[in-house]
């Protein structure tokens, strides 16, 4: 089969990666990609929201089987535009994306169909929206609806906190994602990252893991994308797993169906596990990154033939395998992120970081300059991942490449993993 892969982070290099060892595989292209998807594919320049030359490409190239890896794609109808050309892909339609493109879609749908999660507001002015915060107790979540490039959301611990964010979406901080705001109660619990592949009408769970969002050691600084992640999640017991499928996704998939939206790709459910059990945060519509690069390097199934089986709605005797190891990516940071990195900082000893142990390196926002050097071109930079018995093994696999690794220009947490390490030490 040739594929196109769109996307240019480092969950499409985890993708790709994984994707050229299966033995269906023709020819890997990517569009945009990035230097280490190279690595594996031909990169091509393409505008994934000008389906016209997306299709024209694929005329062009005998594309069979086509791989949607970020939101705003699947948001802006891509999946629709292929479907109409009839042409095999992985992603849900437009009208499915909603699940992620508007929050309060999400949580209208979890009311109606009895899915736990925090109660909610939804708000189209500021006026309503802060009469309501008047009556909430804090803390308290602030988001807005759409698409923001995970920016849009803030977990307000004081009540001028919150009318702050309100403001902010209202004036137009978040563009037209903040037109519209959910306000949500805060959760309290732990939260990890749950994964699967749903053809329309059965969802076959994926691996757990847990990321680390905010910038700092110890949990602490603003929210990134993802700092780093780790998978199995040590809190997904196999009850909570069940649990998970039979409140959350199974729920959401029939209830999708019901509304002839059906959700064929891959869920991402944000979960909060608290005294009561899980609850849904938020859903994504797409692989999580990073936490797509530690769920590659566990899966030992064949990612093209179960995300052809998910297309043609043919997971309900499909299964998937996985290593029993556990995984762990550190995210290598330009200076200046999550606000304004620094670009074009060279990076140098990759090479010598590749040769550890159970490590594999998937690039995030790197590029290659005329004469042949890595260049770091955006904020999340570099994903360096280990395998390991434990997470404490994985964590120091992980962390020893990265010391091989010579780049003045770029910072990482000192900490990934540190959760379930002290849960590994707790109990011997």
């Amino acid at each position: 089969m040739n594929v196109l892969l769109i996307g240019s982070g480092g969950r499409e290099h985890a993708l790709a990666w994984a994707l050229s060892a299966s033995p269906l595989l023709t020819k890997l292209y990517a569009a945009p990609g990035n230097a280490g998807i190279a690595e594996l594919a031909k990169c091509v320049k393409l505008d994934a929201a000008d389906h016209a030359a997306v299709l024209a490409f694929i005329r062009e190239h005998a594309i069979d089987f086509v791989v949607i890896g970020p939101e705003a794609p699947l948001v802006g109808g891509l999946s629709d535009a292929l479907a109409a050309a009839g042409i095999k892909h992985f992603g849900p339609s437009k009208a499915a994306s909603q699940l992620e493109g508007s929050k309060g879609f999400t949580k209208d749908l979890c009311r109606e169909a009895g899915i736990p999660t925090g109660a909610y507001g939804r708000f189209k002015d500021a006026a309503s929206a802060h009469a309501y915060l008047a009556t909430q107790p804090v803390p308290i979540v602030v988001k807005a609806d759409g698409l923001a490039a995970g920016k849009g959301v803030v977990v307000a611990m004081a009540r001028a906190e919150a009318e702050a964010a309100i403001d902010a979406c209202f004036t137009g901080a978040f563009g037209a994602a903040g037109a519209e705001v959910v306000i949500e109660d805060f959760l309290e619990g732990e939260e990890a990252s749950f994964f699967a592949l749903c053809d329309g009408k059965t969802a076959l769970p994926l691996a757990t893991a847990q990321d680390h969002k905010r910038v700092g050691d110890n949990d602490t600084g603003p929210n990134t994308g993802g700092m780093g992640a780790y998978s199995p999640a040590p809190v997904m017991t196999p009850d909570l797993v069940e649990r998970t499928m039979a409140e959350i996704i199974r729920p959401t998939v029939a209830a999708m169906a019901a509304r002839g939206t059906p959700f064929k790709g891959v869920l991402f459910a944000g979960l909060m596990i608290t005294k009561s059990g899980p609850q849904l945060i938020e859903y994504n519509v797409r692989f999580g990154d990073p936490e797509t690069q530690v769920l590659m390097m566990r899966l030992t199934s064949d990612l093209l033939s179960a995300m052809v089986a998910t297309a043609d709605g043919a997971l309900d005797d499909f299964e998937l395998s996985w290593r029993p190891d556990v995984a762990l990516t550190v995210v290598l940071a330009a200076k200046g992120y999550p606000g304004t990195p620094e670009k074009g900082t060279e990076i140098r000893g990759l090479d010598a970081a590749r040769q550890s142990a159970g490590v594999e390196i998937f690039h995030a926002g790197t590029r290659r300059a005329d004469d042949g050097r890595l260049l770091a071109d955006g904020g999340r930079v570099l994903n360096v991942t280990a395998l390991g018995a434990t997470v404490g093994e994985a964590q120091e696999r992980a962390y020893a490449a990265i010391k091989k690794i010579d780049w003045p220009g770029g910072f990482c947490r000192s900490d990934i993993g540190w959760r379930a390490v002290v849960r590994e030490k707790a109990n011997g």
